[in-house]
């Protein structure tokens, strides 16, 4: 039986005599010459009494088998040379050497320092039992690694049953928006033909008055050339005829103001309707109230409009549906006016609050900015350049001792380059919708340029920052402090703040008491 953990005796240890005291050799260079022989020892323990170094000291070797492998080697190494545990006992006459041996049962129960440092700091184990101990051990491992296993299919399948859920519901929402669309589809393209259908009848409208206004010219033309025809007649009458011809060139000249009118105001009808396609594509028909009031106000003046100008022949039934068109365009311009007065009042009482919302988020931010930022809420610099990739970048290129003053400077240089509102890396792109979206220049030549000299790293690190200064500052070109939540990387909001103090204070409330 050994002594576990795996421990080694070393004796005949020479001492000598200071101050009335025993003294030794170290345990560290006892540990350092053990191990330039390759036996790896943990640590040596020289014994001492009340006269000093009693001359014994215990070597603790790797509890596992490759420790038992360096005790075995370390014992056979002090036999072979003739300086073992027999040759210890039995020599009347010791040399001035180590004698060294493995601790087993007989040094684990004897008397003396030996013995009671073994019981205080191991127990007995043969082989055969720390054999069947890692097997036990092995065993649980599996046992335990099996269960955890079986557990994480488990969650697996509930994961996969959730994501086949959704995917079901993600198809039948999919199926709704086509069906959303087809059915907006086709209602603009009824709009679309009743526009048509309606231009269409006002073009007929125009040729037909233009047809009789030239018919009535020829039928004049005609009159006038038998009134000269006739000179004897009554010169009253001719004069009369000049003056109609007169009233009918002004009205021809009119009709003819009336006609290009009527065609602006057809061609602002078209682009208004077109404008309104659009407006509900961007809204998904999701018009508001004030909205639908100003459209149907829009919608009564261009009918009102249109019936004035379709009012030259005095028609009794058009005149009330113009005064009846004018009743309820005045009607909705009053609920309009209403609207508008609420809506003010609301943009008022909005803007007091969210006024009051940024100098609370401003005071949190004061508050915050001496935080440490490994806690949860803290301030965030917005258009700040991170240094940590610049110093890995510079002791690729540069010693220790200049790498710190290399990537300092390439930080300051490009945190000043952020500040320069000359340089704008930034491009235009147009979506299949017509909307436009600003993303950053990729090919730009400074970003270019570092991406090849410093990396990857260092390029992020300024693009992220380049983003964060477009969103936050894109005029001014400066640091701005933000309110941020750093366990879900994301701007904080109100409530996280006020939250995460609420905490701190019962924190400190708790620890007072």
């Amino acid at each position: 039986m050994f002594v576990h953990p795996w421990k080694g005796i070393i004796a005949n240890i020479p001492t000598t005599l200071q101050d009335g005291k025993h003294v030794g050799e170290s345990g560290r260079k006892l540990r350092e010459d053990l191990a330039k022989k390759g036996f790896n020892p943990l640590k040596v323990q020289p014994l001492w009494n009340r006269h000093g170094h009693s001359g014994y000291a215990i070597v603790e070797f790797n509890k596992e088998w490759d420790g038992f492998n360096n005790a075995i080697m370390f014992e056979k190494s002090f036999e072979l040379d003739h300086y073992g545990k027999k040759d210890y006992y039995s020599s009347r006459r010791k040399k001035d050497k180590f004698y060294a041996w493995v601790a087993r049962e007989d040094d684990y129960y004897s008397g003396g320092l030996i013995g009671e440092y073994l019981r205080r700091n191991g127990d007995l184990k043969t082989v055969s039992s720390k054999e069947a101990e890692d097997r036990r051990k092995t065993s649980r491992l599996l046992t335990t690694l099996n269960n955890t296993l079986e557990t994480k299919n488990q969650r697996l399948q509930e994961m996969q049953n959730k994501f086949n859920e959704v995917s079901s519901s993600m198809s039948t929402l999919m199926w709704q928006k086509d069906d959303m669309i087809r059915a907006y589809n086709e209602e603009c393209k009824k709009m679309q033909e009743n526009a048509h259908n309606h231009f269409k009848q006002i073009s007929l409208e125009h040729e037909r008055n233009a047809k009789c206004i030239l018919d009535q010219k020829r039928e004049l033309e005609q009159r006038e050339k038998e009134l000269l025809q006739r000179e004897a007649q009554n010169e009253n009458e001719t004069k009369k005829l000049q003056h109609e011809k007169m009233i009918n060139e002004r009205a021809a000249l009119e009709q003819k103001k009336a006609d290009e009118t009527m065609f602006k105001l057809a061609e602002e009808h078209k682009r208004d309707k077109e404008k309104l396609h659009r407006e509900i594509i961007k809204l998904e028909k999701q018009l508001d109230t004030r909205q639908g009031l100003e459209l149907e106000i829009q919608r009564l003046r261009g009918a009102l409009q249109v019936m004035e100008h379709m009012n030259g022949d005095g028609d009794a039934d058009t005149k009330k549906r113009v005064e009846v068109i004018q009743d309820e365009l005045k009607e909705k311009e009053e609920e309009l006016e209403d609207l508008e007065d609420l809506n003010q009042a609301l943009i008022i009482k909005e803007r007091k609050s969210n006024d009051e919302l940024q100098d609370a988020r401003k005071e949190l931010i004061t508050a915050f900015k001496d935080v440490s930022t490994r806690a949860h809420i803290g301030v965030k610099k917005m258009g700040e350049v991170d240094i940590k990739p610049f110093l890995v970048a510079a002791k690729r290129k540069y010693s220790a001792k200049e790498a710190d003053v290399k990537s300092a400077e390439l930080c300051t240089l490009w945190q000043d380059y952020l500040r320069d509102p000359s340089w704008h890396p930034f491009k235009i792109l147009k979506d299949k919708e017509g909307n436009c979206k600003e993303i950053l220049d990729e090919e730009d030549e400074k970003l270019v340029e570092l991406k090849t000299e410093l990396g990857d790293e260092a390029y992020n690190a300024v693009t992220t920052a380049l983003k964060q200064m477009n969103e936050y500052n894109p005029s001014g070109r400066y640091i701005v402090p933000e309110l941020w939540n750093f366990n879900e990387g994301r701007k904080a909001t109100l409530t996280d703040g006020v939250q995460h103090l609420l905490n701190k204070w019962k924190l400190h409330k708790r620890r007072r008491y």
